[in-house]
């Protein structure tokens, strides 16, 4: 067009008809460009949104809201552009090189912002995907940006100098050491988010707990660099990704989908509380309906037991007897394991641990039916409540550091 432009402004004898040829064909190609400007952003774009809000899929309103559809128009524009200068102005030099270098880093840079708009919508479609929840989806699509945005400017500035990229590639082989000092966290994260994945080590919504870093909470974030944390107290705590492969940290996860949380506590027993049981005793808690099987079988077993010894059992140290503290351990499994809230496919134990100076403790081992932290803790309260209060029932008491008050009550006492 150029060309023929030049020819007729020549053939009128129009003054300065070369530079009036050249910037009627530039205005030409702005027209032409603005006008589909204007049916791809002003038209085509609003009919788009207003499909994008009726649709009932994620997608349409994914694609509006990371701009791949305005993006990809205004790449469309780039050819178009570049289309035109190779139509109108070919042998126009210099302009022509310089708006051909101009349409091509604009094709490069919104091809680039395409993809990232790509991946966005990936990005952003995997969050209802079971199986790509279980993938560090967001830190390997950001390493895939940082890829992608290296090469772009490799070749925006190839372009720019007019240099083939593989100069500029073979150029950069001598400062591969500076890269890697640069881009060693995003490498080292883009690694340990591939091992965390294929190790299935860590997802988004796993409790992980790493005192290292002050991090107790629920993983909200996992990217090319960090892992995001929201702490119990409603903190966040971010942890370098390649520091959950360089150090250890606990991840609850098998706890919560084993669906039961387990109770590890025990009381201290006074030990200065703990005697043989009486016949009145025996008798007296044969009303317990829980205890009444152990004590008969007991009893049958302690009898048995005695007679085959033929002893004399006037002599507390001669035969075999029921102790307080024995029946108390039999009373409080049975009652765990008909506790509405524990666990019946899990291990239930009462156990004794090492006596010490605080007393003899009594272990409950269990767990709940529910990993619920806020129904949990009540329940394991619950428990402890009933246990504190029926000791006295067996005769025995929980060990307790004298206070203040109880000196003073010694004082009192003595005067």
């Amino acid at each position: 067009m150029h060309h023929y432009l030049l020819q007729w402004l020549t053939a009128i004898n129009l003054p300065y008809a070369s530079p009036i040829a050249v910037l009627a064909t530039v205005g030409i190609i702005l027209l032409i460009s603005l006008v589909v400007h204007a049916l791809l952003h002003q038209v085509m774009l609003p009919l788009l949104t207003r499909f994008a809000g009726r649709s009932s899929r994620q997608w349409p309103t994914s694609v509006i809201k990371k701009n791949l559809f305005s993006r990809f128009a205004l790449l469309v524009q780039g050819f178009l552009f570049q289309f035109q200068i190779e139509l109108f102005l070919s042998g126009s030099d210099p302009l022509f090189t310089v708006l051909m270098a101009v349409s091509q880093v604009w094709v490069m840079i919104f091809s680039l912002l395409l993809f990232f708009s790509l991946l966005d919508v990936l990005l952003e479609l995997s969050e209802n995907s079971v199986i790509a929840r279980q993938l560090p989806l967001r830190g390997i699509f950001q390493s895939l940006k940082l890829i992608g945005a290296l090469l772009v400017t490799l070749m925006i500035i190839s372009v720019l100098i007019g240099k083939s990229p593989l100069v500029l590639l073979t150029g950069l082989g001598a400062m591969t050491a500076v890269l890697m000092l640069v881009f060693k966290d995003p490498i080292l994260g883009l690694v340990a988010g591939i091992q965390l994945s294929a190790n299935n080590m860590l997802k988004i919504g796993d409790w992980l707990e790493m005192p290292k870093y002050g991090a107790d909470g629920d993983v909200v974030d996992i990217s090319l660099t960090t892992v995001k944390v929201s702490n119990w107290d409603k903190t966040i705590t971010t942890i370098p990704t390649y520091a959950l492969i360089s150090d250890s940290f606990k991840n609850w996860r098998g706890m919560t989908e084993s669906g039961g949380r387990r109770i590890k506590r025990s009381i201290n027993i006074d030990t200065t509380s703990i005697h043989f049981l009486t016949d009145e005793d025996i008798d007296k808690m044969m009303d317990a309906q829980l205890l009444t099987p152990y004590l008969t079988g007991k009893q049958v077993e302690v009898a048995k037991h005695n007679a085959e010894l033929g002893c004399d059992l006037s002599m507390p140290l001669n035969g075999r007897r029921m102790t307080n503290i024995g029946t108390f351990r039999a009373w409080l499994e049975a009652w765990l394991k008909a506790h509405p809230h524990s666990h019946k496919g899990m291990t239930l134990m009462v156990r004794q641990l090492a006596p010490g100076p605080d007393g003899l403790p009594v272990e409950v081992y269990m767990f709940t039916d529910t990993t619920v932290w806020l129904e949990y803790e009540k329940i394991q309260s619950d428990i402890f409540d009933h246990i504190f209060a029926v000791l006295p029932a067996f005769g025995l008491r929980v060990h307790q550091t004298p206070t203040g008050n109880d000196m003073r009550n010694i004082r009192i006492a003595r005067a």
